[in-house]
């Protein structure tokens, strides 16, 4: 017996030794646990047509297992959507509250207080997986003053990531704490390949004596936007959509929507549908990863035994309210995100209905591993009865979706009238961000309801007595593209309802985040507890770190 074998065989008897304190997974089967692969585009929107260019991952993932069709995030911002997937928490439990540093994005307060409990950390520490990330972590991971790209987080076995935002090329990957810099050259460059390669490698390499997570965050469809040279030419006749609120004015939403120039310039279109086609096209090099991964798998003979997700960690918007070009609103397009899966035990070609959000990824990963979930302090809930196909499941009809306003207390040198707080501002002055575009909301999905509830921290407009804050209020089924605002209008019972099920799901933790919602048999309202305080005595904050 060779030395390499020889160690192979010890390290196999280790982990068949050691008392991981997770059990094989209930509904599953066979030696040796499922593995997983997750899959994590960056701002990719479900709402405007972004599964439309990925034909081979719908094909190998949706078509072969099952399409959740209300999938949403806590928050439309990259940052705080990641660590939600992370952590299993909503933003105000882990409080990751925009992508700065400030806003404690990839923070020393970060590092020390939640990386150590990620479902990865947990995975390699107390279920003997191989853990494998490659591509976009967090915002500003990287940054000199969190440890600069030494930091490796715990849980992860090999870990290739990138330096601070997407780029295609011209950037600095961490290898296993290392610096490794990346040109402009296609063939050895162009990231999204780059993630391909490192993930065959990996699979090639792995031990095949333990399960693997795979972690894979490509930067597309994220700007700049930049595709392969192959692609350049795809989608030519192709724009962004023209739905219903495509260039429309935002009337009686929050100021910052209103301030948005109806109808937008031609100029403003024209770079859209630039931007729309871009995104498309970077896409395909996703398509053509996700292709590689699920051949590779299936000639190592571990796709019978994996789990493959697929998602975004948020939406986008193209022109919608006449917002040119960002995410971060309360709307569908932006906080509504593919979710797909396939794996031991789906059915192939479902579509679940049923409400769920990216704080179902860790519980629903950490479940497929075997661990008590009970021991975790982890907001969602896991996805694996649904995945199974469980009769008799009793499912949420709530989530709550929190943003902290970017924004900073000068004006922007570009557009002074507008005064101070706002950012991430066009040439013509429409603004996408202010310091109070800071809202959080409870969206709603029951047998009777599609209903949105939204409070801004803002003194605009006073809707609630005794509370100030703007109020935004959307009945999707009468109008999916939240073109009115009903807080004037809808019964004053519901409204009261909604305001203190916000409250609570604001200041929930762990299993008082899964209690039953405001349309659910088993929900209990208090009318003296209404407006005893506001929801803001919560607010998003990183002061109590």
């Amino acid at each position: 017996m060779s030395p390499a074998v020889r160690a192979l065989a010890l390290a196999a008897l280790l982990v068949l030794s050691r008392d991981w304190g997770c059990a094989q997974a209930a509904g599953t089967s066979g030696a040796r646990k499922p593995s997983v692969v997750l899959i994590l585009a960056d701002d990719q929107d479900v709402c405007l047509g972004g599964m439309i260019p990925l034909k081979k991952t719908s094909a190998l993932i949706a078509e072969m297992g099952i399409s959740f069709s209300n999938a949403y995030v806590p928050s439309a911002l990259c940052c705080p959507s990641r660590a939600s997937i992370l952590t299993g928490k909503y933003p105000h439990n882990h409080h990751v509250v925009n992508n700065t540093l400030e806003g404690n994005c990839s923070s020393k307060s970060w590092q020390k207080i939640q990386e150590p409990y990620t479902f990865p950390a947990v995975l390699k520490s107390m279920c003997g997986y191989q853990t494998f990330f490659a591509g976009k972590y967090l915002n500003e991971y990287g940054a000199e003053d969190a440890g600069g790209i030494g930091h490796v987080p715990p849980g992860w076995s090999f870990w290739y990531a990138l330096e601070k935002n997407s780029k295609y090329y011209n950037y600095t990957l961490s290898i296993n704490g290392k610096a490794r810099r990346h040109g402009e050259n296609y063939s050895a460059d162009y990231l999204t390949d780059v993630l391909a390669n490192m993930s065959l490698d990996f699979l090639e390499y792995k031990s095949n004596f333990e399960p693997f997570f795979m972690m894979i965050s490509t930067p597309a469809p994220h700007s700049p936007w930049i595709p392969a040279p192959q692609y350049k030419k795809s989608f030519q006749n192709v724009s962004a959509p023209r739905n219903g609120n495509f260039n429309i004015h935002g009337k009686d939403k929050h100021w910052l929507i209103r301030q948005a120039k109806t109808p937008m310039t031609n100029s403003s279109i024209q770079f859209l549908d630039d931007a729309f086609r871009k995104r498309w096209q970077t896409l395909l090099s996703v398509d053509d990863l996700i292709e590689k991964l699920v051949k590779k798998l299936e000639l190592l003979g571990e796709l019978d035994n994996t789990y493959i997700f697929y998602t975004s960690d948020n939406g986008f918007h193209t022109g919608q309210f006449s917002l040119p070009i960002d995410k971060r609103q309360l709307y569908e397009f932006d906080i509504k995100v593919p979710l797909l899966v396939r794996g031991p035990g789906i059915k192939p070609n479902q579509t679940n209905k049923m409400l769920v959000a990216n704080i179902d990824l860790g519980p629903t990963i950490l479940d497929i591993a075997g661990f008590d979930l009970n021991k975790t302090q982890m907001d969602g809930m896991s996805l694996l009865p649904l995945l199974r196909g469980d009769k008799n499941v009793t499912w949420r009809s709530d989530v709550l979706i929190e943003y902290q306003g970017e924004g900073h207390n000068s004006s922007d040198p570009t557009c002074p009238a507008l005064g101070p707080g706002v950012t991430h501002c066009f040439p013509d002055c429409v603004c996408e961000d202010a310091y109070n575009n800071t809202y959080a909301c409870v969206r709603t999905l029951s047998a009777l309801w599609d209903l949105q509830y939204c409070e801004f921290d803002d003194r605009e407009e006073l809707f609630l007595p005794l509370k100030q804050v703007f109020v935004e209020v959307y009945n999707l089924t009468a109008d999916p593209h939240q073109l009115t605002n009903i807080a004037k209008t809808i019964d004053q019972e519901i409204l009261e309802k909604m305001n203190y099920r916000l409250m609570m799901l604001q200041s929930c933790s762990g299993a008082t985040c899964r209690t039953p919602g405001v349309f659910d048999p088993g929900y209990r309202f208090d009318p003296r507890l209404m407006f005893s305080h506001g929801i803001w005595a919560h607010r998003l904050s990183t002061q109590s770190l």
